[in-house]
C-alpha cells in the first residue's frame, strides 16, 4: 500500500509540473514573423564550388518551364554524372570494401519527401529518391530494396567505380587509415535549396565519406538532417561530417529557427554553435567541417560553416557567384 501511495504521489507531482510547464510556456512571447512571399524572386543556392554548374542547370530547368522541384533535381544530377567529382554519384569514392554506395533525398514545399540510401549501381539516386516520393507510400528505401525499386522504374544500372576512384582506393588500402576530415580539400555532398514563384524545394546527394564502413549511411538521405523544407518558411541543406548533423538534426533546426523569426544567417550560425558547444569543446584538437545553405520564402539566404574553407554558390538574377562562407572557428 505504501508503494502505491508513493507511486500516486509521484504521478501527482509529475502532473502538476506538466501543468506549470505548459502554463509557463503559454506565456512566452510569440516572436514568429510571418514571411511575406515574393512571387518574383528566383534563387538557387548550392554547397561547394560544384554548385556553380549545378546552379546553371537548375536555372536552365526553370527557364524551360520546370518548377522548383524539377530544378533542384536536375541541378544536382549534373554533379552525379561528373566522373571527376569523387564525392557524388559516378566516380564517387568507395567504402573500405570497394563499393560505391549512394545516398540522396529531395523535398518539396508541400512537405512531400523521398529518399534512398545505401544504393549501389545507379547514377542518379536523386531521381530515384523523387520516384520514391511520388510513386510509393514511403519516404525512404534502402539497399537492395531501393535497387529493386529503381530497376522496376526503368533506371539504368551502371558501374559507379571509375578507374580513377579504384586506383585511389587501392592506394588507400596500403595503410587503410580512416580519416573522416571534411573540408574544401576533401569535401562531400552537394546540397541545393531553391526558391521560385514562392515555392521552395531542396535536394541532397552524395557517395558519402571515402572509405567508410560498408553499410554506413550519413545525414544526406535523412529528412531533417541532410535537408528540410517547410513551404511556409524556407529550406536548409547541409554538407560535411554527417554524424554530427544527424545527432543534432541541423537542417530541421535551422528551418525552425527561421520560423521563430531568425534570419537564415542567424539560424545557420545558431545551429552550428549548438554542434560546436556539444562536440568541439570536448576536444580542442578535433577538426571536422559542417556547412549549411538556407533560404526563406522572402528570398533571404545564407551559407555558414564551423571551419573556414567552405564555399557555396548562389544564382540570383543573372549572376552565379561562389561565396566564401562565414565560419565559427579559426
Amino acid at each position: 500500500m505504501s508503494n502505491r501511495r508513493a507511486f500516486l504521489k509521484k504521478i501527482g507531482l509529475l502532473s502538476s509540473s506538466i501543468i506549470v510547464s505548459n502554463a509557463a510556456f503559454s506565456q512566452l512571447p510569440d516572436k514568429r514573423i510571418k514571411p511575406i512571399k515574393n512571387d518574383k524572386e528566383r534563387i538557387i543556392i548550392s554547397t561547394w564550388s560544384h554548385g556553380i554548374p549545378a546552379n546553371e542547370q537548375a536555372i536552365q530547368t526553370l527557364k524551360e518551364g520546370g518548377n522548383i522541384l524539377d530544378a533542384v533535381e536536375q541541378g544536382v544530377r549534373v554533379i552525379e554524372s561528373d566522373a571527376d567529382n569523387a564525392s557524388v554519384g559516378l566516380g564517387g569514392r568507395p567504402d573500405r570494401d570497394g563499393h560505391v554506395t549512394l545516398d540522396a533525398c529531395i523535398m518539396d514545399s508541400e512537405g512531400n519527401a523521398g529518399s534512398v540510401c545505401f544504393l549501389e549501381g545507379f547514377e542518379h539516386p536523386i531521381s530515384i529518391a523523387r520516384a520514391v516520393m511520388e510513386k510509393t507510400p514511403h519516404v525512404i528505401l534502402a539497399g537492395d530494396g531501393a535497387a529493386q525499386f529503381a530497376r522496376e522504374q526503368g533506371f539504368e544500372e551502371i558501374d559507379l567505380l571509375t578507374p580513377k576512384s579504384k586506383k585511389a582506393w587501392e592506394e588507400w588500402k596500403k595503410k587503410s587509415k580512416y580519416e573522416p576530415e571534411i573540408n574544401v580539400e576533401n569535401h562531400d555532398t552537394i546540397g541545393m535549396v531553391g526558391l521560385d514563384n514562392s515555392k521552395v524545394a531542396a535536394s541532397c546527394t552524395t557517395s558519402g565519406l571515402a572509405y567508410k564502413m560498408h553499410g554506413r549511411v550519413g545525414d544526406s538521405p535523412i529528412i531533417g538532417a541532410g535537408l528540410f523544407v517547410d513551404g511556409d518558411i524556407g529550406a536548409c541543406a547541409a554538407t560535411g561530417l554527417g554524424e554530427f548533423v544527424l545527432k543534432t538534426q541541423t537542417s530541421f533546426l535551422v528551418v525552425e529557427l527561421m520560423r521563430q523569426g531568425m534570419s537564415p544567417q542567424k539560424a545557420c550560425q545558431h545551429a552550428l554553435e549548438r554542434i560546436k558547444q556539444k562536440y568541439l569543446d570536448k576536444d580542442k584538437d578535433l577538426h571536422f567541417q559542417v556547412g549549411l545553405v538556407a533560404i526563406n520564402v522572402n528570398g533571404e539566404y545564407a551559407g555558414y560553416s564551423i571551419l573556414p574553407g567552405y564555399q557555396y554558390a548562389v544564382y540570383q538574377g543573372e549572376s552565379n557567384t561562389l561565396i566564401d562562407a562565414p565560419f565559427l572557428m579559426k
